[in-house]
């Protein structure tokens, strides 16, 4: 999806994720997305009195079959902010012999209304 023109992007961040037995592939992803959460903070919020739910975090998961993925359940495990999550082929499966590893990849996106009084630069 791309950024809106009232919107300005806050952070980014990526993430990794798997499932090692039962090609889970909501599992992976929500691993995925809990690893690229665990990588940010937004002291934005605290520092300018913005509402949390003034943001939009937009969520990119890649796995070999996105069909497989439950996206509300993703949706629901989003901490802060009104989330949208999509799912996109991508990520890896891994074959073991008896399993599949079930690799997936996961960008976090949040963005802001753009701001009077100050302002994040390009």
């Amino acid at each position: 999806m791309t950024e809106q023109v009232h919107e300005q992007r806050v952070i980014i961040e990526m993430g990794m994720g798997n499932d090692l037995h039962g090609m889970d592939y909501t599992k992976a992803a929500a691993r995925a997305i809990e690893d690229a959460l665990r990588h940010s903070s937004l002291p934005l919020f605290a520092v300018t009195g913005l509402d949390h739910d003034q943001m939009r975090v937009q969520v990119t998961v890649g796995v070999q079959e996105p069909d497989k993925v439950d996206t509300d359940t993703l949706v629901a495990k989003l901490p802060r902010g009104q989330a949208e999550v999509r799912v996109v082929q991508g990520g890896l499966n891994v074959p073991t012999g008896g399993d599949t590893i079930v690799i997936a990849q996961a960008s976090v996106e949040a963005f802001v209304p753009r701001q009077s009084g100050w302002r994040l630069t390009s």
